[in-house]
């Protein structure tokens, strides 16, 4: 019998085409309510944090570079009032094999799909986490596909996606390029089920455990280079397993360092348009993916994401896409390393949040990234101007995102933005509230006290408004 391919039969499908992808059986964590068991799945990989890191070892993974930038450090404290400008760090992420920390949720994806026997596994990604994928893939013997929104309908791609692509095929994997749209979860759907590969999906349990070792890694490399633990920890965050990954590993090692999370501003463009996804010069690490999946994590291609970052966050900022830009070439020219624009967007904002901290603080930017052709910022630049967006030096405050990228005229100008957390909260508990036709149980409201990292009382109050 000749299985219906239509898109609502595949729709239909779903459920049980996600399970036979990933072998988990979401129900089981389900509690007919708004809550469910969310420490139950996280434990459900069976995998301890030692274990992560014995996996991530077998591929070469982890134990990344901390790295002091004590010129940038300098700049701070110059901009700063006095006795003010903590010292900044990265961890430098693109020393793993495939160029991004997105290889540490990879190999303890690819590791379970290894050990229950699939044949190969499928992500959906723009490219960092497919480049990621296929590395694993590679060594571990088994075929991989990536499929990514390339394309507007003009057949015009991004550099930055087509650059990633190039190196998804170069580690072995077949690219699957597609026009934006809502095609692409269900080719997904698809391929799935036509291959029998397993769902590499960047929300998984698996993934974002395997991002716990960063976090680990970061506290305890703190306490071994400077003896003490960072103050803050800033998180480029897009669908929220960089930020939950992290925090969740510097839980693990005793550490209590705020997490900020940060996020380049693209107020006003639509992730899913045709005419403007080539109007923006981030396919991640922005607010189009930051705001809804943090309000909503459930919006991913799992029936429940493990990440969820409004659990985890003290804080969340936005920079622009000029002061990314500029912060990438400060990284260059002031301490001679080169990474891609998109893995700067935290630093970024950690040179504006230390001007707030005294000089004995410690900021930690949690990731970089491998830069090279179209993800190099000169690259994406070009580009912007192709698409009728102007590039000037300014005030980063006037850019308008799809109109206008405005690199800062000087370094003072850098300043990070904070998004209404508390606002963000709420729209969490009212989104939550209507997916149930009755008042929400106890139970509901000690979940969503934990979803918002708030209490009882403050979920209480935001159900009463409504």
């Amino acid at each position: 019998m000749t299985r219906d391919t239509s898109y609502d039969a595949v729709m239909r499908r779903r459920p049980e085409i996600i399970k036979a992808a990933v072998g988990v059986d979401y129900t089981q964590f389900e509690s007919g309510s708004i809550a469910f068991d969310y420490d139950g799945m996280m434990r459900s990989t069976g995998y301890t944090l030692e274990d992560v890191i014995n996996i991530q070892r077998g591929f070469a993974i982890g134990n990344t570079p901390l790295i002091e930038l004590k010129n940038i450090t300098a700049l701070a404290r110059k901009l700063a009032k006095g006795g003010n400008g903590a010292r900044i760090f990265i961890k430098d992420e693109a020393a793993n094999p495939s160029g991004s920390f997105k290889v540490r949720r990879a190999a303890t994806s690819i590791h379970q799909a290894k050990r229950m026997g699939y044949a190969g596994a499928l992500a959906a990604t723009s490219g960092n986490y497919g480049a990621a994928v296929a590395s694993c893939c590679a060594k571990s013997g088994l075929k991989c596909i990536v499929v990514q929104e390339c394309y507007d309908s003009r057949g015009v791609g991004q550099p930055e996606i087509i650059e990633k692509a190039r190196k998804c095929e170069a580690l072995g994997a077949e690219v699957v390029q597609l026009s934006v749209g809502p095609e692409l979860f269900y080719t997904v759907l698809r391929m799935l089920e036509e291959t029998g590969y397993f769902n590499a999906s960047l929300y998984t349990a698996f993934g974002v455990v395997g991002i716990e070792t960063l976090g680990w890694e970061v506290a305890n490399q703190c306490r071994e280079q400077i003896g003490k633990d960072p103050d803050v920890v800033v998180c480029t965050n897009a669908g929220g397993g960089n930020l939950t990954g992290t925090a969740r590993g510097l839980i693990k090692a005793g550490c209590n360092a705020q997490v900020v999370a940060a996020s380049v501003d693209l107020t006003g463009l639509h992730m899913a348009s045709d005419t403007q996804f080539n109007k923006k010069s981030f396919t991640t690490g922005h607010t189009g993916f930051g705001m809804p999946f943090a309000t909503w994590p459930d919006r991913s291609d799992v029936p429940r994401s493990a990440a969820r970052p409004l659990r985890y966050m003290d804080r969340y900022v936005t920079v622009t896409q000029g002061e990314v830009f500029y912060t990438t070439e400060l990284l260059a020219r002031l301490e001679g390393i080169e990474r891609g624009p998109a893995g700067n967007t935290s630093l970024a904002a950690a040179i504006s949040l230390a001007q707030e901290l005294p000089e004995d603080a410690v900021i930690v930017v949690q990731e970089t990234e491998y830069t090279g052709a179209g993800k190099h910022g000169n690259a994406q630049l070009s580009f912007a101007r192709q698409n009728g967006v102007s590039v000037s030096l300014g005030d980063p405050k006037e850019e308008v995102p799809g109109r206008s990228i405005v690199l800062p005229a000087q370094p003072g100008l850098l300043k990070a933005k904070d998004a209404d957390l508390d606002h963000m909260r709420r729209s969490l508990i009212r989104h939550a509230a209507g997916t149930v036709d009755h008042a929400p149980t106890g139970a509901d409201v000690r979940f969503l006290a934990e979803e918002t990292n708030t209490d009882e009382a403050f979920v209480r109050s935001v159900l009463n408004e409504q």
